[in-house]
């Protein structure tokens, strides 16, 4: 198995599981490193990766990050229809 598959497999099972102190740890650690993400290490993926785990819980988080979604598809649609003509 690659690399992508056992990662999404994992971050699937981390969705699904029932151990919610699991889920919520593992969010705000990626939540805090996507906040430090001007870190060599560290990089700015992880804070929507720790926010979509949050928001398997709470609802006004998963509100935010559907209107994040949202947002941020309608401005990619914009900037390639820019980019066109």
């Amino acid at each position: 198995m690659d690399f992508r598959t056992r990662f999404l497999a994992y971050y699937r099972y981390l969705k699904t599981t029932d151990r919610k102190w699991y889920r919520h740890s593992i969010a705000v650690l990626l939540i805090i490193g996507g906040l430090l993400g001007f870190l060599p290490v560290l990089g700015f993926w992880m804070l929507p990766l720790g926010l979509s785990l949050l928001a398997v819980d709470f609802p006004i988080v998963r509100r935010f990050v559907r209107r994040s979604y949202v947002a941020f598809g309608r401005a990619i649609v914009k900037t390639r229809q820019r980019l066109r003509r």
